[in-house]
């Protein structure tokens, strides 16, 4: 495992408390001064660590693209019991990167920095590619349930995208805590055959999903 560098840590640091800002009003129309508000430093600290605004928008791909990278490479040799971890992996990092990455920045950065786009984009079709072979991979095994494999990634991109919004969440007058659990009891329920349900640990799943409902609070 990596040991991440003390400043990439607080690099980082600053560009975390950054990404709400960013995901939701974009990054164009930001000014360093901004920046280093949102941040919640002085002008000085910051240009300690970001020499520019693309600095910083590089800053942020970089960790998007390190989050997604750190799904771990499959094997034709993985028993079972790794298609439950898998499928927990895949869970947290899709509710993650739903809450976090949004169309606004994905256009601006198109247009203002196209080759930070196509990194990024590169990395998140690399991703995609994982998860299809690994749903095509229970299908053959005999794990998962026969269904079409490109909808369960729509599923994530469109259904978990609406019931995670504020709006759904205060209409149907239900937490953000208890979508995520109902979602994901419903993908488990939707994917493995029943007599392969016990693959999955569900104990596991309450610490990511608390953590999730904790970062979606701070950014609300």
């Amino acid at each position: 495992m990596q040991i991440e560098n003390p400043q990439d840590k607080a690099r980082n640091k600053l560009l975390k408390k950054l990404l709400p800002f960013v995901m939701k009003e974009g990054f164009q129309q930001m000014k360093m001064d901004d920046i280093a508000k949102y941040m919640d430093v002085s002008r000085a600290t910051m240009y300690k660590h970001f020499s520019s605004k693309e600095d910083v928008v590089e800053g942020v791909v970089r960790m998007f693209v390190d989050f997604i990278e750190k799904l771990e490479d499959r094997t034709l040799e993985d028993d079972e019991a790794s298609f439950g971890v898998w499928f927990q992996q895949l869970f947290e990092q899709s509710i993650s990167l739903v809450g976090k990455l949004t169309d606004v920045f994905l256009k601006e950065l198109q247009i203002v920095y196209p080759e930070l786009y196509d990194t990024l984009k590169s990395t998140l079709n690399k991703r995609e590619q994982q998860a299809l072979q690994f749903y095509q991979d229970g299908k053959g095994k005999g794990i998962f349930n026969q269904i079409n494999e490109k909808f369960i990634l729509l599923q994530d991109d469109l259904l978990l995208r609406e019931i995670t919004n504020v709006k759904y969440l205060i209409y149907n007058q239900v937490s953000i805590q208890q979508v995520l659990y109902d979602y994901y009891h419903f993908k488990k329920i939707q994917l493995f055959k029943p007599d392969k349900m016990a693959l999955v640990d569900d104990s596991k799943i309450g610490p990511i999903i608390d953590h999730v409902v904790e970062k979606f609070n701070r950014s609300l």
